[in-house]
């Protein structure tokens, strides 16, 4: 049920008279040639309203807050929360916060810092010129206080437009205390010469409570400060985390101190690499105001090490800190350790990709690109439920897909943002995401509600259907196959953007894999159809398969047989029986001949037909193409590729790459669900002959298991009430 609003949406005068800007469109289509008036970019909007409060008790109040593109919300000059998790305007969310601990009972102040970018990329639902916040403290029935026009607002002059970096993903952030309002979260600021906000009943939002929780967001202090020279001081957090750097300085007015940021270290260790590998450059300045100042960063970095350069008796090196921000993880809900500690730091390093690549939604990396991509997400999405026990996040995600639909029934591959991008390859995908989700939490009414997106998904696919069941010339979408290209184990064909005429196996392969998901939705809904996979997979085979090395080959007419031609036929039990050891023999071979994403469907490949050792062995190997080979240049995150050097702009927290998380609970230990929501679990530990003991907890839906195995003796906790199929 949607919530009735009191309270109004409030905006900065220069965006009051602004017509909103349709930026949906197909990625093959022209966008709108606007120009974005640059003035309104990097916009930092302070709004703040006082109200008396008789008593806080015993009442429970809420704060249902919201903002375009972005907020911070203080209280009694405390910090609270900031959201909130991006998406279009026809499905906008609201934040619903308990804040009572935040207030007093008399006087009190609600501040709140509005960001609005003003760029279209991955990260912000921004440059369309909508902009403004609406927010109500109530209790019950109740409301407080509520947004309106009594509410007084300053569009901050500290925050300076740097220039962007990343795919136009985020603005170096230039500030300059001296022309701050200090103290402007507090209750004692004097707001009169602020001015009135500028009410917009024709804000044309959908809003509806945001079903996940708020972003964690804490302090944490370095793991190490070293004094390089005076003034010049180098800062090591130990790991990648994200978020910004904060510091206290006090200094003449008009002295400058440069904070730069990286996830990694120059080759002789002695500097930042703030110009990163990642095309991010992460240089901001800070002009001190003569007065005690504190840095106070709005958006957010991916980094492990800072450098601070600035005049010596200004630094205070003691309060040196970062603001971590990510989606709230229960480090208990999944813990695993083992005898073989290579394995331990191949899942740390996939942990942490996956909690620091977990913000309002899941990001593909948050440096560089900041977007949630729908590819990424079948890795992302599997790994963070086993890790966190939260099934929410991949929900909203899934969801959010299917709402893309609006723009192409065949769903787009970034989702929230304006940047509009489509890759065939993705989108088949979201049926087994709605699938796996499906099988880990029983919600049946979800998929319900989302099946029609399902059948409108393939419908959109079949129309590039050239007569015999097969996919050719999809052209409204970029066919991917892997990525970097370079790790394409030359597959034989040209993947120009639009594709080209001809006929290939990838998106094929895919596009029989959703197929079956769809199929297997219907079974679940008691939904009649006519079962026509048999002939497409007949017609598969038929154009790809090759009969004389017992392999597939890339295209039609192609005989170069790529891995990625080999690993989606066997993962979607398209291969003849006859095949299946030639194919395995292959990924023997040529082992991650592919891409980090990738991955995840040779492990999940080799698993559907009982390999485990074989995974095992590519898990824990060392080589090139490997985690372990992550961990040798210095990985805390899982990276975008094998190596640093092996893309570009390769950036070093990418937690698509966490495939061992899932396959290592799932397939090497042996837990899965049996009936949906784990109401029954399926244990069929495949465990390594090198290990000597393992321990692993891990949440569920059910309950909470615990797993213990030492020299070939076994403890089990399993939730009480479920049972155990055991293999």
């Amino acid at each position: 049920m949607s919530k009735h609003w009191q309270a109004r949406w409030i905006t900065d005068t220069p965006f009051r008279s602004m017509e909103p800007l349709n930026l949906f469109h197909k990625e093959m289509d022209a966008a709108e040639s606007e120009t974005h008036s640059e003035d309104l970019q990097h916009h930092h909007w302070l709004v703040r309203t006082t109200f008396n409060l008789e008593s806080t008790d015993p009442v429970s109040l809420y704060m249902d807050i919201t903002a375009d593109d972005y907020y911070k919300l203080y209280l009694n000059g405390r910090f609270v929360a900031q959201g909130p998790a991006q998406n279009d305007a026809g499905h906008y969310y609201y934040n619903r916060i308990e804040v009572g601990s935040f207030l007093q009972a008399g006087n009190n102040v609600i501040a709140v810092h509005v960001y609005y970018q003003g760029l279209v990329n991955r990260a912000y639902n921004s440059g369309d010129y909508r902009q403004g916040l609406i927010a109500e403290l109530t209790s019950g029935d109740r409301v407080f206080v509520k947004t309106d026009e009594t509410w007084r607002a300053k569009r901050a002059e500290d925050f300076l437009k740097g220039e962007t970096f990343g795919y136009l993903t985020q603005f170096a952030e230039h500030i300059d205390a001296r022309k701050s309002e200090k103290g402007w979260k507090d209750l004692s600021f004097d707001d009169s010469a602020w001015l009135p906000v500028q009410t917009n009943d024709q804000a044309d939002y959908t809003l509806v409570e945001q079903p996940t929780p708020v972003l964690s967001v804490y302090e944490k202090k370095p793991h190490s400060v070293e004094r390089k020279a005076p003034g010049h001081y180098l800062i090591d957090f130990g790991e990648e985390i994200t978020g910004q750097f904060t510091m206290d300085a006090e200094g003449e007015a008009g002295a400058e101190i440069e904070i730069r940021c990286g996830e990694e270290l120059e080759e002789d260790g002695q500097a930042v690499r703030f110009n990163m590998r990642c095309n991010c450059t992460y240089q901001d300045r800070w002009t001190l105001s003569g007065d005690k100042d504190k840095l106070d960063l709005y958006d957010y970095k991916g980094f492990r090490y800072v450098e601070v350069f600035g005049p010596e008796q200004a630094i205070r090196p003691d309060s040196f800190q970062a603001i971590v921000r990510h989606y709230p993880l229960d480090e208990e809900s999944c813990r695993f350790q083992s005898s073989d500690d290579l394995m331990n730091r191949i899942f740390q390093i996939c942990k942490n990709g996956v909690k620091y690549g977990s913000q309002e939604n899941f990001v593909d990396c948050p440096t560089r690109e900041k977007g949630q991509y729908l590819g990424d997400n079948t890795v992302i999405g599997h790994a963070h439920m086993l890790l966190s026990g939260d099934l929410r996040l991949y929900k909203k995600a899934i969801e959010q897909f299917a709402l893309s639909s609006s723009t192409c029934p065949g769903l787009m591959s970034v989702v929230p943002g304006n940047f509009m991008q489509e890759i065939a390859d993705f989108s088949l995908q979201w049926p087994l995401q709605l699938l796996e989700y499906y099988r880990y939490s029983g919600d049946l009414t979800f998929l319900r509600d989302m099946y029609p997106y399902a059948e409108e998904l393939l419908r959109h696919f079949q129309a590039y259907d050239r007569g015999d069941g097969l996919l050719h010339e999809i052209t409204d979408k970029w066919n991917l196959v892997d990525w970097p290209k370079e790790l394409r184990d030359e597959y034989d064909f040209e993947l120009t953007k639009p594709i080209g005429p001809g006929c290939h196996n990838v998106v094929n392969a895919f596009y029989l894999g959703c197929t079956q998901a769809v199929n297997e939705i219907r079974d679940l809904l008691g939904i009649s159809y006519e079962d026509d996979l048999s002939r497409l997979k007949k017609r598969f085979i038929e154009v790809f398969y090759d009969p004389t090395y017992r392999l597939f080959t890339d295209a039609e007419g192609s005989s170069h047989h790529a891995l990625h031609a080999n690993v989606l036929p066997l993962l979607f039990n398209l291969a003849p029986e006859e095949s299946i050891p030639s194919i395995v023999d292959q990924i023997r071979e040529k082992r991650f001949s592919c891409g980090v994403y990738f991955s995840y469907f040779v492990l999940k490949a080799l698993a559907r037909v009982g390999e485990h050792s074989l995974i095992y062995e590519l898990m824990s190997s060392e080589e090139e193409h490997s985690w372990g080979n992550m961990l040798k240049e210095g990985a805390t995150t899982c990276f975008e590729a094998w190596g640093k050097e092996q893309k570009w702009n390769t950036s070093l927290c990418h937690p698509w790459a966490s495939a061992p998380v899932p396959l290592l609970i799932e397939e090497i230990i042996g837990l899965k669900p049996s009936k949906p929501g784990w109401e029954e679990i399926s244990f069929s530990p495949k465990i390594p002959a090198q290990w000597e003991h393992f321990t692993l907890e891990v949440r569920v839906p059910s309950g909470m298991i615990r797993l213990a195995y030492n020299h070939g003796q076994w403890a089990h906790d399993f939730p009480q009430h479920v049972q155990v199929i055991r293999h």
